[in-house]
């Protein structure tokens, strides 16, 4: 039977083990720059057009920016410097406490957008966050609303190369909104009214009224546009692409690659929906009023070598008479995924925009993942600690422990079975010795003892195994969630959801020289301090436990710190250091509880073997 317990045991530490190798290594830097995407055609956005079978009462879809109108604008045009762009054409400066940019007149578009609170890495006079970017620089990505004329109506509407007018001056601010406008010369008025708040939320009103000689159908739209697909992390535990909430229809994400394989995904009679392009912690989504009727749409354009990644809507049509105006509203979310911000609960400052807006699960634009009912109080947790002390890496040490005392009951059993099979091991040599050949022999004695004193043989997995749902799920919060990017700690840690940035390869920066460089092998050789702090928490708690009276097994418990140590030293240094000090509270506890049981705590007299063994 020990052989069944030794085959149990390894099998339970070889599956951890495969699983955090599996799940979790290889996790990119928190804070890798997105690359630039090679050189893009200029890709011109043609006026939303009806399609050719569309009658006045049927819904048109809105034309992908990916489609232009002439055979010349398929051909490749040089790609132009962002300032460049924004020079142009006439513009309205958008200036709010997080946000930073402007509106093109020409087209009416929202395609300039900085998030001045966040920088590219932890320098703070490092470059704020591009978000939006014009048509015709290295990465194009805008909003545009308007209208779309039924099957039948000729007048002229407002598209990309139309030329808006201010009513007035000045900017666009949380308390100053803009009015823009543009006649058509054929008895249409377009006005087009556009309002910000402090956070990320543009809320776009458009008129039009009609003093000509006949009535007009037209479909309002709204439109997410991003040309090229951005450089991604690929990993399986966040989605970035397409995504929507779109009525009883559910959760909708689309990668792009999944969008180009299916180019184009239609999801009719949607109510009470929202939907636009997700990043890792900045979004881009079109917020309708919540009874509105969508026919919304999720499409990839091919253009040459890329593609364009389109979000829209169509609302139902509306009538506009002769000498009426008809209306318009749409919102806009385009900013930081920040969870107060979003909504992630209707309690705690949280309930953001979701609450707010009466929207459907907007909270969901940040990737909680299929267990969100384990991280989402993680972040809570966090969070709340957060508020009082204003470091994370302080909320991670005191979560942890708060998660202690919630598993002291089970952990407590687990170290109490443990220190009784401490307290056994003197009868367990003596029956090796008793029957040194007869292996069956042994293992029905061992199992007599285990049954006499209440003992489980795998009961020391027990504390490692219930630790698998808290890491993953702190793991999923420093990965997804923006508080914690550039969140600092102590010392040399500057970003928590980063690995840490020392290597013991190059003597902690002593030499000029970064191991991680080196061709093939180099991404193994980043091995921090921290990381080198949580193998010696680990090898001392296992040091705590009785030496494993199987071979394989002792080989096992002996590595195990030390392919931890490799495997946890790329992942972010919060993660670390939640696991370095559960560790030392793993420590503390077992002492404890084996003392209280009547065994005697041998760490150093084990310790002091070990080395020992190594001198002989």
């Amino acid at each position: 039977m020990t052989d069944n317990r030794n085959t149990i045991l390894a099998v339970i530490l070889s599956g951890l083990v495969l699983i955090a190798w599996q799940y979790f290594y290889n996790v990119p830097q928190m804070e890798k720059q997105r690359a630039q995407q090679q050189a893009q055609t200029e890709l011109q956005k043609t006026t939303p057009q009806p399609t050719a079978t569309a009658t006045p009462g049927s819904a048109p879809q809105p034309g992908g920016a990916a489609q232009p109108s002439t055979p010349a604008a398929n051909q490749a045009q040089p790609v132009v410097a962002r300032e460049t762009a924004i020079a142009a054409s006439p513009r309205v400066k958008i200036e709010t406490p997080r946000i930073v940019g402007s509106i093109s007149l020409k087209g009416g578009r929202i395609d300039d957008i900085a998030l001045v609170q966040f920088r590219e890495t932890v320098d703070p006079k490092s470059p704020p966050i591009i978000l939006y970017s014009p048509s015709g620089t290295a990465e194009p990505y805008y909003a545009e609303f308007g209208w779309v004329a039924a099957t039948g109506v000729t007048a002229k509407m407002p598209d990309a190369q139309t030329v808006w007018q201010q009513d007035g001056s000045g900017s666009l601010t949380p308390t100053t909104p803009v009015v823009l406008k543009w006649d058509n010369g054929d008895g249409l008025t377009f006005r087009r009214t556009i309002a910000v708040d402090d956070h990320y939320l543009f809320t776009v009103k458009d008129e039009v009224s009609n003093v000509g000689n006949a009535p007009v159908t037209l479909y309002p739209f709204a439109l997410i546009s991003r040309h090229g697909a951005p450089q991604v992390s690929g990993y399986y535990i966040l989605h970035e692409g397409l995504i929507g909430y779109l009525g009883d229809q559910g959760l909708q994400e689309y990668a792009y690659k999944k969008v180009d394989e299916a180019k184009q995904v239609n999801f009719n009679n949607v109510t009470n929906g929202w939907l636009g392009i997700t990043d890792k912690y900045w979004a881009s989504a079109l917020l309708p009023d919540t009874n509105a009727k969508l026919q919304a749409r999720f499409s990839s354009n091919p253009a040459g070598n890329l593609h364009t990644y389109q979000t829209d809507y169509l609302l139902d049509p509306v009538t506009v008479a002769i000498g009426g105006t008809a209306t318009a509203n749409a919102r806009l979310f385009a900013g930081a995924k920040e969870a107060g911000v979003v909504g992630v609960f209707p309690f705690a400052g949280l309930g953001g925009y979701n609450k707010e807006l009466g929207l459907n699960h907007f909270d969901l634009l940040i990737d909680w993942g299929w267990f969100y009912f384990i991280t989402k109080p993680m972040f809570l947790g966090l969070d709340f600690f957060y508020r009082f002390f204003g470091n994370f890496g302080i909320s991670i040490l005191l979560v942890t422990v708060i998660v202690k005392l919630l598993f002291f009951p089970l952990a407590n059993k687990s170290y109490a079975s443990m220190a009784k099979m401490k307290s056994i091991q003197p009868q367990l040599q003596a029956l090796k010795e008793r029957y040194p050949d007869d292996k069956v022999k042994q293992q029905q004695e061992m199992m007599e003892i285990y049954r006499k004193e209440k003992i489980n043989p795998v009961a020391g997995c027990l504390p490692v195994v219930i630790q698998i749902p808290v890491f993953f799920s702190l793991y999923k919060v420093l990965f997804v969630t923006i508080e914690m990017r550039h969140a600092p700690f102590y010392g040399w840690i500057k970003d928590l959801s980063a690995p840490d940035p020392t290597n013991l390869f190059n003597l902690f920066g002593l030499i000029p020289f970064d191991p991680t460089t080196i061709p093939v092998f180099g991404h193994y050789l980043a091995l921090g301090i921290w990381p080198i702090i949580m193998g010696i928490t680990m090898w001392f708690q296992m040091k705590l436990n009785p030496t494993p009276p199987d071979p394989t097994q002792q080989m096992i418990f002996n590595w195990m710190p030390l392919i931890f140590t490799f495997m946890l030293a790329g992942f972010p240094a919060g993660l670390v250091i939640y696991w370095a000090w559960n560790n030392l509270l793993s420590v503390i506890q077992q002492s404890y509880i084996m003392r209280r049981n009547g065994v005697k705590v041998e760490l150093f007299d084990n310790l002091k073997a070990t080395f020992a063994r190594k001198a002989t």
